[in-house]
């Protein structure tokens, strides 16, 4: 792959439409990606959307837009030490090679975008709807690639049909991001027919000439064409690290502000990333900080920030140590599944805690359920209504619907994907409303 193509500013939809060379002087096209996605309302909307504790309550923990933010952040240090690198060998390269930290920005910004609510639980809830539930008496009416991604819904799929579909009354591209921006949130690079063993896949059967268009603009290799398997935009590597070294540091530290780990598990924690001088270096700093600071919140939050600063800086000399690999599309695995063993072995033990700990705390558990049952209700009432319309009932549920969703869906799958781009669209919160409205139930609570 060439960071010639890889960098491309044209615009999904819009190729015709370029800014003009005033509007690019204020800002260039990868950070005109990062505005409009600030600004969209899908993005807000994730400030009541579980991260992985309950939204309400008095301490404020991450939800997805916090945690979106804070990738973002780490995915912006990551480009920008990788971008650095890249200009120093004194080599002929992209100009544009220096906004490598916007674009990874950019993707990190996106990457839960296309998340329903309840995150995981209720990606499960629409999955099992199809495999097990009321939604198995249409696979006869699909292909067996389209049934796929029903019963194996996948956010990351969602992702890109958020950003790409022109949905009712909006402009053709969808939010006609660079083709650069949207190759790079692209984690996996092909359909739900070769889904890992996780069941993550990149794109749905709705969104493939979308996929196909960005692989073939940004220079995508192609591992597999038989199969329709590409390798990833070398900068999806990063967004991913970014993402992984948010998720375990933050984790850690809201489970010290709600009580589940001790200050003293979370101190260990946190210090286990480090070895040698760095580690020595480290714990000169935090006695310094103690001597003069007694808020453990405050140490934890030099405890967290020393963390994120060690893991992107070893994470980014694993991406550079490999480049050429990740250029030529033969990397294997994730650039935090490649850090030095010791590093590695200290992230597998953070995981572990993470799930004894932190994933099947009560208080996550019962988002799960609720989460779960909540999104299998929506998905019922409201597919049964689109298959059909014409009765009161159904007439009255599907004015709910907002009006960039009613569309003239004519096959079974679209009418499917019309109504799980409205359900995963929506909040924690507005989910859990309409919940109420459709059970008469007004005593649900997390």
């Amino acid at each position: 792959m060439e960071w010639s193509k890889l960098l491309s500013t044209r615009r999904f939809g819009r190729e015709a439409n370029q800014p003009t060379a005033d509007l690019e002087i204020i800002r260039t096209n990868f950070q005109r990606d990062y505005d409009r996605l600030i600004f969209c309302s899908p993005f807000r909307r994730m400030q009541n959307k579980t991260q992985v504790f309950p939204l309400p309550g008095s301490v404020f923990v991450h939800n997805r837009l916090t945690h979106s933010l804070e990738v973002a952040s780490i995915g912006r240090s990551l480009g920008n030490i990788v971008s650095t690198h890249i200009l120093k060998t004194g080599q002929p390269v992209n100009p544009l090679i220096s906004e490598l930290g916007t674009i990874v920005s950019v993707a990190g910004l996106a990457h839960d975008l296309g998340n329903p609510p309840f995150g995981h639980s209720g990606e499960s809830a629409i999955s099992n709807f199809f495999e097990n539930g009321g939604g198995r008496s249409l696979q006869s009416e699909m292909t067996e690639a389209e049934w796929l991604d029903l019963t194996n819904f996948e956010g990351n799929a969602n992702l890109l049909r958020l950003l790409t579909h022109q949905f009712k009354g909006r402009r053709m591209g969808g939010m006609s991001l660079t083709y650069a921006s949207l190759s790079a949130m692209i984690k996996y690079p092909f359909a739900s027919t070769q889904r890992t063993k996780k069941g993550k896949y990149g794109f749905f059967q709705s969104e493939k000439e979308a996929f196909i268009d960005i692989a073939n603009e940004t220079g995508l290799a192609c591992i597999d064409a038989e199969k329709g398997i590409y390798a990833r935009n070398p900068l999806a590597y990063l967004m991913e690290a970014a993402d992984d070294i948010a998720y375990m540091i933050m984790d850690i530290e809201d489970a010290h502000k709600l009580g589940i780990l001790s200050f003293d598990e979370t101190r260990a924690r946190l210090s286990s990333f480090f070895d040698g001088k760095n580690l020595e270096i480290f714990h000169n700093k935090l006695n310094e900080i103690a001597d003069v600071v007694t808020d453990n919140n405050e140490l934890v939050a030099f405890l967290r920030a020393s963390a994120i600063n060690h893991l992107t800086i070893r994470t980014s000399e694993v991406f550079i140590n490999n480049l050429d690999a990740i250029m030529n599309g033969t990397f294997k695995g994730s650039l935090v599944k490649n850090l030095p063993e010791k590093i590695e072995t200290e992230y597998e033990e953070s995981s572990d805690l993470s799930v004894k700990k932190i994933y099947n705390n009560r208080s996550v558990v019962k988002v799960e359920i609720t989460g779960y049952n909540v999104l299998k209700t929506l998905v019922e009432e409201f597919l049964q209504a689109a298959m059909s319309p014409k009765s009161n009932y159904s007439r009255k549920l599907l004015q709910l619907i907002p009006e960039q969703y009613k569309t003239e869906a004519e096959t079974t799958y679209d009418k499917c994907r019309q109504i799980l781009d409205f359900i995963s669209g929506m909040t924690d919160l507005y989910a859990m409303d309409i919940y109420k409205l459709i059970k008469g139930d007004n005593a649900l609570t997390i």
